[in-house]
């Protein structure tokens, strides 16, 4: 089987959440790459290097600029009449364009996949995770996301592959782009920090939360993450939020704190290979998955953990 992956990016470099899509696709069959965007080259001669990869589809236009998903997605469905899979990370905008095109080729769409099983055969979480289904797809063409932290990311060196300029439609002329506002922070993004500090609805405010959670991730050079409640609450940005209907994150450390574990929050962090848990109330469920955890007070053990650290 041959597979179009599309390379998430800015126009300027490959997005991480990329290489484990690659690597899931690799999984399926021969990968192609596809950049495409406005001024975009240096991407995919980037993308070129990526390990696994068989060739660099680079679709070079001012329409793709801004990854808007109504022009994506007729690009890719023309380039799917030489492809049996189109491969996409679940992101935000992976998850736009990919059931676009799967309407456009008319076929089912399997989403978020945590392993390959088959030629068309995956498994995925279903019920916030507490369950996980194996689907298989009877349709001629496959339109699958990726989950990102269930796959290991493909090297972004070691490949040289060609470089290939293909056309599409252009301009679809159903959207336009207006502006955008982009978060910039010196700490980790959420999705590639290796240690994430996450803070729950025991936080009490947002002052509070600055004040108990921040030392702590300076210290530990870490992302700082939160549960839905404290996002709910207006403690933090809704950019930091783990879980369901957040971001779903797989660190090597990850420290919940004040967080009670409900089912959503579980399901965006416990894939983490290590999940520290610091609640006063012993029964909450977060201590069910958590490899350590310390019944106190968040406000005695945490700056006593920042001050010893």
């Amino acid at each position: 089987m041959k597979t179009l992956v599309w390379v998430e990016h800015d126009n300027a470099s490959v997005a991480d959440a990329t290489l484990a899509a690659v690597t899931a696709a690799s999984k399926i069959g021969d990968v192609d790459l596809l950049v495409a965007g406005s001024g975009c080259r240096a991407v995919a001669e980037e993308a070129a290097k990526i390990e696994g990869a068989g060739k660099v589809l680079l679709a070079d236009d001012t329409a793709y600029k801004n990854g808007l998903a109504e022009n994506l997605a007729p690009l890719i469905a023309g380039l799917m009449a030489d492809h049996d899979a189109f491969v996409a990370p679940a992101t935000t905008t992976g998850k736009n364009i990919a059931p676009r095109v799967a309407a456009l080729l008319d076929v089912m769409q399997v989403s978020d996949i945590l392993s390959v099983e088959g030629d068309k055969t995956f498994t995925r979480p279903i019920y916030a995770g507490n369950a996980i289904a194996t689907v298989e797809s009877g349709d001629e063409k496959l339109v699958v996301t990726v989950r990102g932290t269930a796959f290991d990311k493909a090297s972004a060196e070691g490949g040289s592959v060609s470089v290939e300029e293909v056309s599409g439609p252009g301009d679809a002329g159903l959207s336009s782009f207006v502006s955008q506002e982009i978060a910039e922070s010196d700490r980790p993004e959420l999705t590639s920090a290796k240690v994430i500090v996450s803070g729950g609805r025991a936080l009490k405010d947002a002052e509070t939360f600055e004040q108990v959670i921040t030392p702590l991730a300076d210290k530990l050079n870490a992302g700082i993450g939160a549960s839905r409640a404290a996002v709910d609450a207006g403690y933090v940005p809704n950019d930091y939020q783990v879980g369901q209907t957040g971001k779903i994150v797989a660190p090597d450390v990850y420290i919940a704190i004040g967080i009670s574990g409900a089912i959503q929050h579980l399901a965006g962090m416990k894939d983490s290979k290590t999940i520290i848990a610091i609640n006063k109330d012993e029964d909450a469920p977060i201590f069910q998955v958590a490899d350590i955890g310390l019944v106190a007070d968040l406000y005695k053990a945490v700056p006593e953990l920042t001050e010893k650290l």
